[in-house]
C-alpha cells in the first residue's frame, strides 16, 4: 500500500510539472505578458512554485553533485561543461545534470515496480532497483564522453587543411583575424564551427591570442596547441605563413603515422580468427591419440 501512494505522489508531481508548460492550464499574468511592450520595464521571467523552472533550480544543485560523485567514481575525471562546450551541446552542465538524475529516477521508479510486481527476492530485487539508476547516468555519461572524443578526432583531422589554408591566407597578405574570419566562414566542419566560437570571442573583446588560447584549452590537443603557440607570433614572425606551412606538414605527418598504427593493429585482429580457426582442429587431432593412450595406460 505505500508503495502505491509513493508511486501515485510522484506521478501527480509529475503531471502537474509537465501541465505547467502549457498555457492553457497555467495562464500568466496580465503584468507579465504586457510587460515586454512597456518602456522602460525590465522583462523578469518569473516561474511560479509549481513550474519546471523553479523545480529545476532546487534540483540542480543536488543532481551536480550526484552526478559528478558517481562519475569521479568510475574514472571520469574531465569536467561535464567542458565536454559540452567542446561539442557544442545547447545544454549547459546544471541542466545535463538535472536530465541524467530525472531519468536515472525514473528508471529508479520502473525497478521499484518490477521488482514489487514480479516479486523478486531481496538479493535480485535490491541490484535490480539501486544499479538500474547507476547504469543510466553511466549511460549517458559515456554518450557525452564518446561524442567528445570523436569531435577531438574529428577536429585532429581537419587540422591540417585548416592550418594550411591559415598559411595560404597570411602568406598572400591576410591578417590572422582576417584569415580566421574566412575559414571559420567557408569552412563546415569542426575546426569551421570552433573558430566561428573563436571570432565571437574576439568580437566579445579578447585579443586573437587569448581567444585561440581558449580553443586549444578546450579542445585539449597538443597538435592545435603546437599550432596556436605559432599563430600567437603574428605580430613578431615576419614569415608566419611559412611557419604555419611547416606546422601544417608537421601534424600531416602526425596523422600519417596513426593511419599506419591503426592499419597495423587491424592487420593482426585479421590474423587471430585464422589462427583460432588453425589451432583448434590441431588441438582435436591431438587429443584423441592423447585420450587413447590414457586408456590404454589405465587399462590393468
Amino acid at each position: 500500500m505505500r508503495e502505491v501512494v509513493a508511486v501515485a505522489l510522484l506521478f501527480f508531481v509529475g503531471l502537474v510539472l509537465l501541465l505547467s508548460e502549457h498555457r492553457w492550464f497555467k495562464r500568466p499574468k496580465l503584468t507579465d505578458r504586457l510587460a515586454p511592450y512597456a518602456p522602460g520595464f525590465a522583462v523578469l521571467k518569473r516561474d511560479g512554485v509549481f513550474s519546471v523552472a523553479s523545480f529545476g533550480e532546487v534540483v540542480a544543485p543536488l543532481s551536480q553533485l550526484v552526478g559528478e560523485r558517481i562519475a569521479r567514481v568510475f574514472g571520469v575525471s574531465e569536467e561535464l561543461g567542458i565536454r559540452l562546450r567542446r561539442i557544442h551541446s545547447p545544454l549547459d552542465a546544471s541542466t545535463f545534470r538535472v536530465r541524467q538524475v530525472g531519468w536515472a529516477c525514473a528508471m529508479f521508479m520502473l525497478g521499484v515496480l518490477g521488482a514489487v510486481a514480479l516479486r523478486l527476492p531481496v538479493i535480485v530485487a535490491i541490484p535490480l532497483v539501486l544499479g538500474t539508476p547507476i547504469l543510466v547516468i553511466l549511460i549517458l555519461e559515456q554518450q557525452v564522453i564518446k561524442a567528445s572524443a570523436a569531435w577531438q578526432r574529428r577536429l585532429f583531422l581537419e587540422l591540417p587543411v585548416v592550418a594550411e589554408q591559415l598559411g595560404m591566407l597570411t602568406s598572400a597578405g591576410w591578417s590572422l583575424s582576417a584569415s580566421l574570419q574566412r575559414v571559420a566562414h567557408r569552412g563546415s566542419g569542426n575546426c569551421s564551427a570552433d573558430l566561428e566560437r573563436v571570432m565571437q570571442r574576439i568580437r566579445q573583446g579578447l585579443s586573437e591570442t587569448e581567444a585561440l588560447g581558449e580553443w586549444s584549452d578546450l579542445a585539449a590537443l597538443d597538435a592545435l596547441e603546437r599550432l596556436v603557440s605559432i599563430l600567437a607570433l603574428n605580430r613578431e614572425a615576419a614569415d608566419l605563413g611559412h611557419l604555419i606551412s611547416e606546422e601544417a606538414r608537421s601534424i600531416r605527418r602526425e596523422n600519417q603515422r596513426e593511419l599506419i598504427e591503426e592499419i597495423e593493429k587491424r592487420t593482426q585482429q585479421v590474423w587471430i580468427p585464422v589462427t583460432v580457426a588453425t589451432l583448434l582442429p590441431g588441438l582435436l587431432l591431438m587429443g584423441i591419440p592423447f585420450l587413447d593412450a590414457l586408456t590404454l595406460f589405465s587399462s590393468p
